[in-house]
């Protein structure tokens, strides 16, 4: 059975970086396309981003276009989430899931992943 394990959140200031880390056993991610979502307190889970099995198409939120940058190495059996130049509103906490698609709107894949990760706080903070 698919497990997915989340790391590399942290504190950093606004305009920093960070890379989240997915990484995947139980299974191998061949067969999966990967998703990232965040969500912070009160609010709805919310999509960021997410990768097809092979890694041959990505699709990001605006919010986070030409921010993020999203990677699959299926050799590592992992999944990677580049976060450059964040901003205070990208504090949350962020999942990975898994799913066999990735396309449409983001409200989809959240209704359709699983195997949730248990999540990495990231907050931006100056």
């Amino acid at each position: 059975q698919l497990q997915l394990v989340e790391s590399g959140g942290g504190l950093v200031q606004p305009g920093g970086s960070l890379r989240l880390s997915c990484a995947a056993s139980g299974s191998t991610l061949d067969y999966y396309a990967i998703g990232w979502f965040r969500q912070v307190p009160g609010k709805e889970r919310e999509g960021v981003s997410c990768i097809t099995s092979r890694g041959g198409y990505t699709n990001y939120a605006d919010s986070v276009k030409g921010r993020f940058t999203i990677s699959k190495d299926n050799a590592k059996n992992t999944v990677y989430l580049q976060m450059n130049s964040l901003k205070l509103e990208d504090t949350a906490v962020y999942y990975c899931a898994a799913s066999y698609y990735c396309s449409g709107a983001f409200r989809d894949l959240l209704r359709d992943s699983g195997s949730w990760g248990q999540g990495t706080q990231v907050t931006v903070s100056s």
